[in-house]
């Protein structure tokens, strides 16, 4: 069995998606699509700059286009189905894309509002995230749990790897407390602090937004960030997209459901290879695959 998955913020990069811009119609398509819905998209993604490429209000809509770009080429050369999909994130809109319940169009202006709301609710300077290496995440939960501030997990993405988000001043205290635990603490170059409390006001903007969209049933499942779980009622969807803005990205436990559910190939569709990597530190030489260009479709092929 296949499973798709799609990355999230921190996998962009200057050039992304040109190369099935260029080669595949069917990824032109749907490229053109996201810059309907967001003018000049394309150009940042192409020509940069990175800076501005970089902004979450525009990193996010840029992942999910190439995302689905990539896996358009994918169907297109005539790639397997997936029998399952699961993205990291903002991901998990590509993932929505990808199984056909919502739409390219809607996907690009939800996340490019999401990114904004996101940068909109922590002033710069009052928020920060740190990956958390070394240790296991139940140490990683105490220190945030007996930490005063707002510190809490935010991203489990593999045995060994936890990222915590929060407050400045509190992040720098668990990141010490963690130190002395002989944790190796590495602070994120982030704009805000995603997935924890803090992003409360960009969540409850995004709840609106998400009111008038339309989502169908998807052609294969979808695994979701806040439950670890297949989405079984499409109607599920809205309220799992509006808490995932808050609530930690169990990733560790995402890789390990698909497993159980039979899946034995990964193919991480969009930009760069961390989810690849990550699928790596999970399960024990996985066959996994990242496509980003037409020549690693080939070989995914």
């Amino acid at each position: 069995m296949i499973a798709a998955l799609f990355p999230g913020q921190g996998s962009q990069l200057v050039g992304m998606a040109k190369d099935f811009y260029e080669h595949s119609p069917a990824a032109k398509a749907v490229l053109d699509k996201a810059e309907t819905a967001l003018p000049r998209l394309l150009r940042l993604m192409f020509d940069g700059p990175e800076d501005e490429l970089k902004l979450t209000a525009n990193q996010q809509p840029a992942l999910v286009a190439a995302s689905a770009a990539a896996f358009a080429a994918y169907k297109e050369a005539g790639g397997a189905t997936p029998h399952y999909a699961a993205g990291n994130s903002i991901g998990e809109y590509s993932a929505h894309v990808a199984a056909g319940s919502l739409s390219i169009t809607d996907a690009i202006r939800l996340v490019h509002k999401r990114g904004t709301y996101m940068q909109e609710a922590v002033p710069e300077g009052l928020g920060a995230m740190a990956a958390i290496l070394k240790v296991d995440k139940e140490l990683v939960a105490k220190v945030c749990a007996e930490t005063e501030g707002i510190v809490e997990i935010s991203n489990l993405n593999s045995p060994g790897q936890t990222v915590i988000s929060g407050e400045t001043d509190a992040v720098a205290r668990a990141a010490e407390k963690l130190k002395e635990e002989r944790a190796r603490v590495t602070l994120l170059p982030v704009s805000a602090p995603f997935h924890c409390s803090l992003m409360q006001p960009a969540a409850d903007n995004l709840a609106k937004d998400l009111e008038d969209i339309k989502f169908r049933q998807p052609a294969f499942g979808i695994v979701c960030n806040v439950t670890a779980d297949l989405l079984e009622d499409i109607s599920q969807a809205k309220r799992l997209l509006t808490e995932q803005v808050t609530a930690a990205v169990r990733w560790t436990e995402t890789v390990e459901k698909l497993t159980s559910l039979g899946v034995t190939r990964y193919l991480e569709f969009g930009s760069g290879k961390v989810l690849t990597s990550l699928v790596g530190r999970i399960l024990d030489k996985p066959d996994a695959k990242a496509v980003t260009d037409m020549a690693s479709l080939r070989e995914a092929l």
